[in-house]
């Protein structure tokens, strides 16, 4: 064996190169305080070997991003733990290079002939929040795409080449399959690359210069061999506990709903370590935004670069940790208030809990097979998260669902003029609505034309309260609401075929059943018709046109025909009207089920 590492020695040197890196004279003794570098280190490590291994499954395309870091997150084995580590790594760099960076600006260790040393590790911070920017994209979710296009409409406010810079960043005029290939190619080749050449270069002027001790040495010189080694060492282990916890609580990196360009994304938020400039641009509206954008941020890289010329002079040292001081303190602080902006903003926490579920209704559909089209057309074309949007957008001026515009904004009561549909067709919706107390409040026709109609006085003069007219009621209630052939109460109706039956007969009486005054079956005369009432395809010819003579006709009141109107298309109206009846789909794996 020994003849075997000699053999291996004299060809490569190995030995001596082993030696110079573990023997290094740590002046002074070993100290925590060291330690930084060594995690920042091993932690790059970790991240260019999960990046490898995530590469083997990601496919980057704006087609099929989603669809694989789905697959990795959901299906493949490890792949949650394996997302996980890489992405709260990263942030962990980050926490880690300004640690880093003001341990060697409290030390002095800028100073000369440090000076191109700090410079490198400027840069590392730099390229490393670039990785994390680049990073966010290439999930290809609602989050990562709307809050990478702010990013680049940042890129765009500078002066000169900003237009043109955001131009080839971008890969076009507008964010697309040539945004992401182009921040995948950055960000699994160019940075990185960058990142090692810098760290190489780092280590070199470290091995250099030396370490800078503190002044006058607490201690005897000791090896960076056992001491300092056990320390870094301790240190890794200590930051990837915490980063363990962090993937276990979350079950990995999360993961939106695929990107959806047509989709304005409220709830679309930068990582944390970003936020402190998000909130900064509040204060800087319209015009001045290039203020808080480029000007501000580029002051604070310069005069963090122009430290080791100001370092030269004690009073510039105490400057240099003053504004270090106030620069995370400040960071602290906005980063502080932009949480708290948003913990009390209602719109925000809105979209959020939207964000959530459309994130979970994702990969549900997902599960079921994913068409050559994308995840996207799955998510266009669900009932689940696409009819809440249109009636929030076409409806929701006058109705309701369940007291919001169906994506849980609260409505002011004096903008609701018709009936809230939460319900629409059940037998409770059904019974409120045939009774004279309830059908004249703002649930019903309160707030509309009809309330002084036929309809109600109809139910004043033939349901007075006695015992045949209520048991006539109820049979009517059932009789009407199984008409509309939900599938939610399909076993009830089964179960009260027969209560069911003498409803109908009650129904098509014509003097005193609701076939005095509406087209029932094969009797009556009147519209709305109530044949079929409230059924899938009586609800999209209504929505259609709500004036056609089988429906209000004349006395239709203010209800748009969105189908004859073409400001909603069919495929549109068939989302809302089966969101509406509660009817989407629905996997058979239990605990999926929306």
């Amino acid at each position: 064996m020994a003849d075997g590492s000699n053999w291996l020695d004299h060809r490569t040197g190995y030995k001596s190169l082993l030696h110079e890196a573990l023997f290094e004279n740590v002046p002074g003794g070993a100290r925590w305080r060291y330690v930084w570098g060594s995690t920042l280190t091993f932690f790059f490590t970790v991240q260019v070997i999960t990046g490898l291994f995530l590469w083997m499954s990601y496919s980057p395309s704006s087609q099929t991003a989603w669809e694989s870091v789905n697959f990795i997150q959901h299906q493949m084995w490890g792949g949650w733990f394996l997302r996980g580590l890489h992405h709260f790594v990263a942030q962990a760099m980050t926490v880690l290079l300004v640690l880093h960076l003001m341990q060697v600006i409290i030390d002095g260790a800028y100073k000369a002939p440090r000076e191109v040393n700090y410079w490198f590790g400027v840069g590392l911070l730099v390229l490393v929040l670039a990785l994390s920017l680049t990073g966010y994209l290439l999930p290809w979710d609602q989050n990562g795409y709307w809050a990478t296009a702010v990013s680049t409409n940042i890129v765009g406010m500078s002066p000169g080449i900003g237009q043109p810079l955001q131009t080839v960043v971008v890969g076009g005029d507008s964010y697309g399959h040539h945004t992401l290939t182009r921040f995948f190619a950055l960000h699994a080749g160019v940075i990185p690359g960058l990142i090692m050449l810098l760290i190489v270069g780092h280590v070199y002027l470290f091995r250099r210069h030396g370490i800078t001790p503190k002044l006058p040495p607490k201690g005897p010189d000791e090896g960076f061999w056992p001491e300092q080694v056990l320390r870094d060492a301790v240190a890794c282990l200590a930051v990837l506990a915490v980063v363990v916890f962090f993937i276990v609580r979350e079950h990995g990196a999360p993961l939106g709903a695929p990107a959806d360009p047509a989709e304005q994304f409220s709830a679309a938020r930068p990582e944390w370590y970003f936020l402190f400039l998000f909130q900064l641009l509040k204060y800087f509206p319209g015009k001045t935004e290039i203020l808080g954008a480029i000007v501000l941020p580029t002051v604070c890289m310069l005069l963090l670069v122009a430290m080791p010329i100001l370092g030269r002079w004690k009073l510039g040292h105490r400057f240099n940790l003053g504004f270090m001081g106030v620069l995370l303190a400040g960071v602290v602080l906005l980063s502080w208030q932009a949480v708290a902006a948003d913990r009390n903003d209602a719109d925000y926490q809105v979209a959020k809990r939207v964000a959530a579920r459309d994130a979970e209704r994702a990969t549900v559909l997902a599960d079921a097979g994913v068409p050559i089209t994308g995840a996207l057309t799955l998510m266009r074309n669900d009932a689940y998260t696409q009819g809440p949007r249109i009636f929030s957008r076409n409806c929701a001026s006058c109705h309701r669902y369940d007291g919001h515009d169906g994506m849980g904004n609260a409505l002011p009561k004096d903008s609701i003029s018709a009936s809230d549909l939460k319900g629409y067709g059940s037998r409770a919706w059904v019974k409120g609505f045939l009774n004279v107390d309830t059908i004249v409040t703002a649930r019903y026709w309160g707030r509309t034309e009809h309330a002084e109609g036929d309809m109600v006085g109809w139910l004043n003069d033939h349901i007075p309260e006695t015992p045949e007219a209520i048991a006539n009621r109820q049979l009517a209630v059932l009789a009407l609401s199984s008409q509309a052939q939900l599938k939610s109460q399909a076993a009830l109706d089964h179960a009260d075929s027969a209560q069911i039956a003498a409803g109908i007969a009650y129904m098509r009486n014509t003097k005193g059943g609701c076939a005095e005054c509406h087209v029932f079956q094969d009797v009556g005369t009147d519209s709305p018709e109530l044949t079929g009432w409230a059924s899938r395809e009586w609800m999209i010819a209504f929505v259609n046109d709500p004036s056609h003579p089988r429906f209000f006709g004349r006395d239709n009141d203010r209800m748009p025909s969105y189908g004859k109107e073409k400001s909603l298309s069919d495929r549109e109206i068939a989302l809302v009207v089966d969101w509406i009846r509660g009817e989407w789909y629905t996997p058979k794996v239990a605990g999926k089920t929306p």
